[in-house]
């Protein structure tokens, strides 16, 4: 199984549970995850990061950048897909029109493209004003989780001093 990142699978990392000064290990985890082809993001994503301009940029540009799928041809024949099932759902036409234009529209495509699992700390609502990863997910027989669920699933060890 292979996983894809959601822009705040990162920025919660940073802020919250694994900082980049107290948690190398977790940042560790993501590029060995990557170098085994089993934990990515896009590029949309890494846009998205780069937005911040804070440490969690620098990080992306020294270590990450590797982990940043391009979309491609292959991606981009499932924008299709992804939007017609978003405009045959009850979202208002602002919620539409903004994902459309974020990340989480390519990030989702992509996911369809490469029979990914998303990762994501979205949880699905019912709101016709905001359109959530884990509802479109559902909808499109994608398989989405939260971070925690991926490091559990990849048996993740984050252990002081010593073999894990």
């Amino acid at each position: 199984m292979s996983y894809l990142l959601d822009a705040n699978v990162f920025i919660q990392a940073k802020n919250l549970h694994y900082g980049l000064d107290f948690c190398p290990a977790f940042w560790d985890w993501l590029l060995a995850g990557n170098a085994a082809a089993k934990v990515s993001s896009i590029d949309k994503v890494a846009d998205e990061l780069a937005a911040g301009a804070d440490e969690l940029t620098d990080w992306m540009n020294q270590r990450g950048l590797g982990l940043f799928r391009q979309t491609d041809a292959l991606v981009a024949a499932q924008f299709s897909h992804v939007s017609t099932w978003v405009m045959q759902q009850n979202y208002e036409p602002a919620a539409i029109n903004t994902f459309l234009q974020v990340a989480d529209f390519y990030l989702i495509a992509h996911a369809l493209a490469g029979g990914h699992t998303v990762v994501t700390h979205e949880v699905p609502a019912n709101s016709a004003k905001r359109i959530k990863i884990p509802n479109v997910c559902i909808g499109l027989n994608v398989r989405c989780i939260n971070p925690y669920e991926m490091l559990r699933r990849e048996r993740a060890r984050f252990v002081l001093g010593g073999t894990a």
